[in-house]
């Protein structure tokens, strides 16, 4: 006996459906999609513009992973969009959502544009893909509304952040700046529906045709010199202590948080490579700023402050010198200045990075830096292993499997990046051996130097500070293996 027939879905009247009576194989959604990710690619924009005046470790590591959460919440976007015929990615969209997102990133402070990024931009998209979601039909269209219950996950991970900032941080905002930015949403709709975009007229990049430029120093609230500079003593003994090397490990992937605040300047600059780079560039970034996290979560394990051993940055030689012509022209002591750091470098804004020096960044950092390290970083997590400081094996472990992935990406992009900048990339391995083995036979010559001219005398400050940071990691997690560990390769730059 068959079944008798199901009875017919009931479902209330929809005021979205996809499909008009001049439709052919192009739902109306895809126009609206484009719309939306123009506006996430172009808050990860705002927040490589503005990430750099945020001086917090932890707020760094908020916004560097929020970076990579813009690039995700775009890939899937782009993605479905790309699912449907005649689905294009890169098509125009239009020039009020520039005008729009221009209007956020000529913020008067960092705080007013934090407050137009996840108050106004993220809060209307999330309200504008919960109306979506309510309004399609929930079997034809629910891949798209998967996408979307994602990324508002993604989103409410982001809200919390900028709710404990703001509970940190209280903010008056600039009612004048509001407005406009209001204004703007308004006339974008809200991300209701597809923009028209006429002949011609297309929306850039956020922020290309402004003048825009990102602060010149990464800010910190923390002292950027250590209390004594032992990291001589490190470089000396690098070679044959087990654990001058543990130290140098915790405090050395610490300092990789500077890259991802550097690499904020790549993505902004960037803006010309495709979207697939810009995606990676996010990953590494955010790999980067991991490195960092683990690194300085290491040094808290030992019992080690940022305030003893400092927060310095890779242009720390520019700083100081900046920061001494400024102690200068004030009349104030060097260690005001150092101490007044944030207040003092905040106002300096960066040149705009060219094509050619961003191909030297990625080829430096991924040709000479990461490459040159593989040797060490293998020898290091072998000898924790083996010393049963598992943590710190498992520091290096993943750092050796995020590098990896950035070699290779330096190596699949340095050809475009070359082709845009102009500049002969033909011998780029040959240039990269050659610069790793200039790099190390200095930094031989410079622990063979500093080992042979170091005070190692009880009572001398900077060798007694040197011997407390490695008393007090010896007492938190022993190794085994202190004492029989042989030498291993020495520094590599």
């Amino acid at each position: 006996m068959s079944n008798p027939a199901a009875a017919p879905l009931a479902s209330p009247p929809r005021p979205m459906v996809l499909v008009e009576p001049h439709t052919k194989q192009r739902p109306r959604n895809i126009d609206l999609m484009n719309d939306w990710q123009y506006v996430e690619r172009s808050i990860q924009r705002l927040l490589a513009a503005w990430g750099r005046d945020v001086p917090d470790w932890n707020d760094k590591s908020g916004i560097h992973r929020h970076i990579w959460d813009q690039a995700e919440c775009a890939r899937r976007l782009r993605e479905r969009v790309e699912q449907f015929p005649g689905g294009k990615a890169d098509v125009p969209v239009s020039p009020k959502l520039e005008q729009l997102v221009n209007t956020a990133l000529l913020a008067p402070s960092l705080e007013d544009a934090l407050d137009a990024i996840y108050e106004l931009l993220l809060k209307t998209l999330v309200g504008a893909y919960g109306e979506y979601m309510a309004s399609v039909h929930p079997i034809h269209d629910a891949p798209t509304i998967a996408l979307l219950h994602e990324i508002n996950q993604i989103k409410s991970q982001q809200w919390l952040w900028y709710r404990d900032y703001r509970r940190r941080h209280p903010h008056p905002a600039d009612a004048a700046f509001r407005a406009r930015v209001t204004a703007q949403l308004e006339a974008c709709g809200s991300f209701r529906a597809a923009l028209p975009v006429e002949a011609g007229a297309a929306a850039k990049p956020a922020g290309v045709a402004t003048n825009f430029r990102l602060s010149r120093f990464s800010a910190r609230n923390v002292p950027i010199r250590p209390r004594q500079p032992f990291m001589d003593y490190v470089r000396a003994d690098f070679a044959t202590k087990l654990e001058a090397r543990r130290l140098f490990w915790a405090y050395g992937y610490m300092l990789e948080k500077n890259l991802p605040d550097d690499q904020l300047i790549w993505l902004y600059y960037g803006h010309y490579m495709p979207w697939e780079w810009q995606h990676t560039i996010s990953r590494h970034l955010w790999d980067e700023s991991r490195h960092g996290d683990s690194g300085y979560s290491r040094l808290r394990d030992f019992g080690i402050s940022l305030e003893d051993v400092g927060f310095s940055g890779y242009d720390q030689a520019v700083r100081e010198s900046e920061l001494t012509r400024l102690a200068r022209e004030r009349g104030i002591s060097r260690d005001e200045a150092f101490a007044r750091q944030y207040e003092l470098l905040k106002p300096q804004k960066a040149e705009p990075l060219t094509p050619a020096q961003l191909y030297e960044n990625v080829f430096m950092i991924g040709l000479v830096a990461e490459t040159g390290h593989f040797v060490v970083k293998n020898e290091g997590y072998v000898d924790f292993k083996e010393g049963q400081d598992l943590e710190s094996a498992e520091m290096m472990l993943f750092d050796i499997i995020d590098e990896t992935a950035h070699v290779q990406y330096a190596h699949k992009w340095l050809p475009l990046l070359a082709e845009f900048a102009g500049v002969d990339n033909t011998d780029y391995r040959e240039r990269g051996v050659r610069i790793r083995e200039e790099s190390q036979a200095r930094a031989i010559a410079t622990a063979q130097e500093l080992d042979r001219t170091l005070p190692r005398t009880p009572g001398n400050a900077c060798f007694d500070f040197y011997q407390e940071l490695l008393a007090r990691i010896r007492t938190a997690y022993p190794l085994a293996n202190a004492a029989t560990c042989p030498p291993r390769s020495p520094k590599p730059m």
